[in-house]
């Protein structure tokens, strides 16, 4: 595309490129310098994958002693709101494909916190529970989002009020592509 053209608006959605020109063309006061759109600690992406690693790495020497990775921690979180679970119904809870869950599945299912079955009905469905040993470590697990809190150094309501805003960037950003 030529320098200083814009793409042509997609029909039904409002043309963020504009809206963002707009921003970055507002005339700042002369004592401010410009704001770079291309700057490093500008973007959304650099600052959500810095959080994200930081904070998954808070959580790895709490999940250390239970025996799990994060990921996992997260794939005992679903299966202990709800088992047994489809799958599909995991993945989906997760937002994640069948070949990243198969390994972490696999890798419960060894460890001895979870068994996955063929569905009697459907023998294509593949239903994941949690074990006895899985649901013991519920209790052990109950201790992890205090310790996270208390290691973060913040208020109840401001995590609460983070979750809201990135659930909503999640929502815009799969509607967006």
């Amino acid at each position: 595309m030529p320098e200083g053209a814009r793409p042509a608006p997609v029909a039904g959605r409002a043309n963020p490129s504009r809206a963002y020109d707009r921003r970055m063309s507002m005339k700042a006061p002369t004592s401010t310098p410009a704001v770079n759109p291309l700057q490093l600690d500008q973007q959304v992406c650099f600052a959500l994958a810095v959080a994200s690693r930081t904070v998954i790495g808070i959580y790895r020497p709490l999940l250390d002693p239970l025996g799990l990775t994060h990921p996992q921690y997260l794939v005992m979180l679903a299966l202990w709101e709800r088992s047994p679970r489809s799958v599909k119904d995991v993945a989906s809870a997760l937002s994640l494909d069948s070949a990243t869950l198969s390994p972490l599945l696999k890798r419960l299912e060894a460890a001895g916190l979870v068994t996955r079955d063929r569905n009697s009905a459907d023998e294509r469905m593949l239903t994941v529970e949690v074990t006895a040993q899985g649901q013991a470590l519920r209790e052990q697990a109950m201790r992890v989002p205090g310790a996270v809190l208390e290691r973060l150094g913040v208020q109840v309501d401001e995590l609460l009020a983070l979750h809201g805003s990135l659930t909503r960037l999640i929502t815009a950003a799969q509607a967006a592509g």
